[in-house]
């Protein structure tokens, strides 16, 4: 789960002296989009639908982990399917306004996936009623994952599409500012990081994976923050991400009680055990990576990885009469993701803690 401690190293390495889009990290990045991706996407929905630990959880609450789902797929759908004359927008401008929605959303899901990580520590270390931790946790995640990574994607205008809505917002001579902005902005995550660690090495249940998931945390946003290769920072951040959730989701199910029933006892089988969920989901995720592609790459130039697997099916399908729904498919698949996590990894409702019982104990 510390992915980041040798994940941003080994980035920057394999980064000098070579182009970022076609030498070794692009290699790196191709391989760990392919394996986690997709599987990092669809994990949170197969810890509710298919899993034993969740299936009480979603009895109890069907509102949570049926309806909305539901709710927001057809409301995807609904968006896309439609022609350009059907609506009041062209298919574009719909996809533009939620790509703007989502990249709102990412941001906050990201921070709050930090977060999440901090308080798994925080309760392994025994400091889970702690509600000064939890603060500082919840505001360096936040702050420093959420807030100044965006700081730093509005610097190097890669926001989603903010020209068509930031911008308009953003001072004249922003260009003059770029630097002050920036050096204020790594100052400020310096001063952040070293409260947190301070805080951390002072108490009596000081946690060494804590220390180093705010160390990892802090490299990767001290990247964002300097001049660089956008796809430099978008392979660490994101990587980090995928491997931190995939590592979540195949140890959550983990303790989860044996059931009855051939089919039942077969997926138990798999859930059980965390390199075979890890192995499940990797195998997921190479299969659906062309079908996802199309909406994450729609209307720009790729690159694509499903084309290095997959060949022509690949490239026929940014082509063909699905690629509405495909669109919409993609869409739907993140924002359920969304909410999806946050219904399986709430650990603050007593019932997510059982069924999660296999991210608590040693």
């Amino acid at each position: 789960m510390q992915s980041a401690l040798w994940l941003t190293p080994l980035a920057l390495w394999l980064v000098h002296g070579s182009g970022a889009r076609s030498g070794p990290l692009d290699t790196l990045y191709f391989a760990i989009t392919a394996l986690f991706w997709i599987g990092h996407r669809l994990g949170s929905a197969w810890l509710a639908y298919g899993t034993e630990a969740y299936r009480p959880l979603l009895r109890a609450e069907p509102v949570r982990f049926v309806v909305l789902p539901l709710l927001v797929t057809a409301a995807c759908f609904a968006i896309f399917l439609p022609p350009d004359t059907a609506l009041p927008f062209t298919r574009m401008e719909r996809f533009i306004g939620l790509a703007i929605l989502d990249y709102a959303a990412s941001t906050w899901h990201f921070g709050a996936q930090h977060f999440g990580a901090l308080s798994l520590y925080r309760a392994r270390a025994g400091q889970a009623a702690c509600a000064r931790t939890r603060r500082r946790d919840r505001l360096f995640a936040l702050g420093v994952g959420g807030a100044l990574v965006f700081l730093a994607d509005v610097i190097a205008g890669a926001a989603a599409y903010q020209n068509l809505w930031l911008n308009r917002w953003l001072p004249a001579n922003l260009i003059s500012l770029l630097e002050p902005v920036r050096t204020g902005a790594t100052l400020l995550l310096c001063a952040a990081t070293a409260m947190m660690l301070w805080r951390e090495l002072s108490t009596p249940h000081r946690s060494l994976p804590r220390v180093l998931y705010i160390l990892g945390l802090a490299a990767m946003v001290a990247v964002a923050l300097q001049p660089r290769s956008l796809f430099l920072f978008l392979a660490i951040w994101t990587s980090q991400h995928w491997l931190l959730a995939s590592g979540l989701m195949s140890r959550t199910p983990s303790q989860e009680p044996t059931p009855a029933g051939r089919m039942r006892r077969l997926l138990h089988a798999v859930n059980s055990r965390g390199w075979a969920l890890a192995a499940f989901v990797m195998l997921i995720s190479v299969i659906l990576l062309p079908l996802f592609e199309v909406e994450a790459n729609w209307q720009e130039a790729g690159p694509y990885y499903g084309d290095r697997i997959f060949g022509a099916f690949a490239v026929a399908l940014r082509t063909s009469p699905f690629v509405p729904a495909l669109l919409a498919l993609g869409f739907a698949s993140g924002f359920v993701h969304y909410l999806m996590d946050r219904n399986v990894y709430r650990l603050s409702d007593a019932r997510v803690r059982i069924a999660a019982r296999g991210l608590l104990t040693a």
